[in-house]
């Protein structure tokens, strides 16, 4: 186990090296960069200006040098400035963390607690009433793009209550952060509970054809105990693995809905600094997604050991 976990945290650092390279190199194959984009934005054309703003912000000097220091930053704690606002970029990025954690973490919960339950009912219940009803409900989730039901649920508000449901202050209570965040949170969790939903159907299926469901149930055991006990239990290693990609997708995957709900979340504000091209900012978020994702990949295979004690790593 504890070779497994060394090989698995060199893996980590191997594919995070990769990524902080391949976003780096990205970022300064696009066309222009954060001093074009200021003189043009004011008409202006003066060469010895602009020379002189690439040198303040250092992108004068060679790629690699640029690289080494902005990874020699990151491992010092130094995120570096930003382009645009001049500030500190780790001072621009912590505020916003906890307000996509609260709003990922809400839509996981409400995908977790639809998907899975519905779908074990639909397998339970193959073929009936209730089956067709929940297969036809998890393919509109698959199938409806998460800003044309965010804009509905607004407009629905707009009509039936008066009020429109976006993001002005900051909640002050637990309570009014709950209220304020589950309506983009079913939003954006509609998707994927459909997806928990389908994943989970199929899975137990698949598992209640085994013979040792059919033994289990010659032997007399009730269903409620064949289904949860023996079939969920063996059908949720799959789901677990795609709850785990949700979780990594919702970190930085929640750019249109925290748009229209006008949430100052990561992921909006990753789209503004790629736009401006603030370099510290993007490469530093992209980081820190990537870093969540490795992680809950990480922690992924390791609750596959406890789920699954037929599982050993070496």
């Amino acid at each position: 186990m504890a070779a497994y976990v060394i090989r698995r945290f060199f893996l980590m650092l191997l594919t995070l090296v990769g990524i902080s390279i391949l976003v780096f190199v990205m970022l300064r194959l696009v066309p222009g960069n954060i001093a074009d984009i200021l003189f043009d934005a004011a008409g202006m054309i003066n060469p010895a200006d602009k020379a002189d703003l690439e040198r303040q912000f250092g992108l004068d000097q060679p790629i690699m040098v640029q690289y080494v220091a902005w990874i020699s930053g990151l491992l010092h704690g130094d995120l570096g400035y930003s382009f645009l606002s001049e500030k500190p970029a780790l001072a621009e990025i912590l505020p916003r963390i906890p307000i996509t954690a609260k709003l990922a973490g809400l839509a996981l919960t409400f995908s977790v607690l639809f998907g899975v339950p519905l779908g074990v009912i639909s397998a339970v219940r193959q073929n009936s009433a209730l089956d067709y009803v929940l297969r036809v409900v998890s393919l509109s989730g698959l199938s409806m793009p998460s800003f044309w039901l965010a804009l509905l649920i607004l407009m629905g508000f707009v009509a039936y209550f008066g009020t429109i449901p976006i993001y002005t202050d900051a909640p002050a209570t637990f309570w009014d952060a709950v209220l304020l965040y589950s309506i983009p949170a079913l939003a954006v969790g509609f998707r994927s509970s459909a997806l928990i939903m389908r994943l989970t159907r199929s899975s137990m299926l698949e598992i209640m054809r085994q013979d040792y469901i059919r033994t289990a149930r010659a032997k007399g055991a009730s269903d409620a105990t064949v289904n949860y006990r023996h079939a969920l239990r063996n059908a949720i290693l799959p789901v677990v693995t795609v709850i785990g990609i949700e979780a990594a997708f919702l970190m930085g995957g929640l750019i249109v809905t925290e748009t229209v709900f006008n949430i100052p979340g990561v992921a909006r504000f990753l789209v503004e600094a790629i736009r401006w091209r603030d370099y510290p900012i993007v490469q530093n978020l992209v980081m820190f997604v990537a870093v969540i994702a490795v992680v809950i990949n990480f922690l992924v295979d390791m609750l596959y050991a406890v789920l699954d004690p037929r599982i050993k790593y070496s």
